[in-house]
């Protein structure tokens, strides 16, 4: 039987990094001894308003169709948020409920750009990014934030991957793997070409939540006919099962957003979308609560790397991540990736599956238990010191 030729543009660059990862999982089910750093799953539970607000939602029965771009109240929810972290007056018109926000990347790709077109994402970039933005058709021009610069944008660089087919720029503020948030001056340059080109503009603000004070500089204020937000509750609340996320862009934009909204999911559970409204009605509180977690965990674990021989820690600016360069070991991020997994059972994942930039890097998440992480620092420095009395 013959598929379609969409089959092939689903798969994605980077889906080997997820090998180990999902191995690693497999064998702790198990009951093996593994540590799992390799996905960026907080290790907190959903706050107990948002629990027991679905719970109530259950067994009240609200288990029936709802509106295709989500419950009123909720939209409205979102759009106060949304006005509350980047000044930009909008309503429930300008906001659509979707699975997550890997969802709403993938309904945006399809209703800004097609077959011919062009798409522009900044690398390091998450390894869904490729299949999400070219399942449509469209060409996704990758323009580095180089390692060298601190993974911070080179304006030029972004200028001279412009051309004709150009239809939007697609970042990720604060940055997986990096956690660099993009500042004014990036910013800056990054309107200026989408006005003189009339460019779309996807943030892609998921971890937003984890910043300082919980908020990022943005554009959607100052150009609100071309900036498309997207953000969830998965990292923010600690609820990335509940699959809870959304855009807020244009009203025509979340029209056409509908509209695939109405063939690809026809709603989303009431009494999820009843317990996302209660999250983000106690926002300050859950927001606060992981972006301590992490501050803890962050300093903790690069603390504990200091002084390993070979491994470079590269100090994020916000997020649960944490990357390493290792290069001076004489192993690639893959490498040692694997390498670690085989000899002393902690999974982490290849920087390479975000591009060439991070391709001598491990990606570790450091949002999980300190007891956890302690064991995984002796094991990572014992594997390293074998290392160099090899070599």
């Amino acid at each position: 039987m013959q598929y379609s030729s969409l089959v092939g543009r689903i798969a994605g660059d980077g889906a080997d990094a997820w090998v180990i990862h999902y191995t690693a999982r497999q064998a702790q089910e198990r009951g093996e001894d593994v540590i799992l750093l390799s996905v960026g799953d907080p290790d907190l539970d959903s706050p107990t308003p948002v629990l027991e607000r679905a719970i109530e939602r259950l067994r009240a029965g609200d288990t029936h169709y709802t509106p295709a771009p989500g419950r009123q109240h909720l939209r409205e929810a979102i759009a106060a948020a949304h006005r509350a972290r980047t000044g930009q007056p909008v309503d429930a018109a300008n906001v659509i409920f979707l699975a997550g926000a890997q969802n709403a990347l993938f309904v945006t790709s399809l209703c800004i750009a097609g077959p011919g077109d062009e798409v522009i994402a900044l690398e390091p970039l998450y390894p869904s990014y490729p299949a999400t933005l070219e399942v449509g058709g469209a060409n996704m021009v990758r323009v580095a934030a180089p390692a060298e610069r601190g993974f911070r944008i080179d304006p030029a660089a972004l200028e001279a991957a412009i051309t004709p087919r150009t239809r939007a720029l697609f970042f990720a503020t604060p940055n997986n793997p990096s956690g660099v948030i993009l500042s004014d001056d990036d910013l800056a340059a990054i309107g200026n070409l989408a006005r003189r080109h009339s460019l779309w503009v996807v943030a892609d603000e998921v971890y937003a939540g984890l910043a300082p004070d919980g908020r990022v500089p943005s554009l959607a204020a100052e150009l609100p006919e071309q900036v498309v937000t997207i953000s969830s509750l998965s990292k923010s609340h600690s609820m990335p099962g509940w699959r809870a996320g959304w855009l807020v862009g244009p009203p025509q934009l979340v029209i056409h957003a509908e509209a695939m909204a109405q063939c690809m999911l026809f709603g989303l559970p009431g009494f999820i979308q009843e317990a996302a409204a209660t999250a983000l009605s106690v926002s300050d509180a859950a927001e606060s609560r992981v972006r301590e977690y992490c501050a803890v965990r962050r300093d903790f674990l690069l603390a504990g790397l200091d002084g390993i021989p070979g491994l470079k820690c590269f100090v994020p600016d916000a997020g649960m991540f944490l990357l390493i360069d290792v290069r001076a070991t004489g192993l690639s991020g893959y490498d040692f990736m694997c390498e670690l997994y085989r000899t002393e059972r902690v999974s982490v994942l290849d920087g390479g599956a975000f591009g060439k930039e991070t391709s001598g890097f491990v990606r570790v998440c450091f949002a999980t238990d300190e007891a956890l992480l302690r064991q995984a620092i002796v094991r990572i420095r014992r594997f390293v010191e074998t290392l160099v009395r090899q070599e």
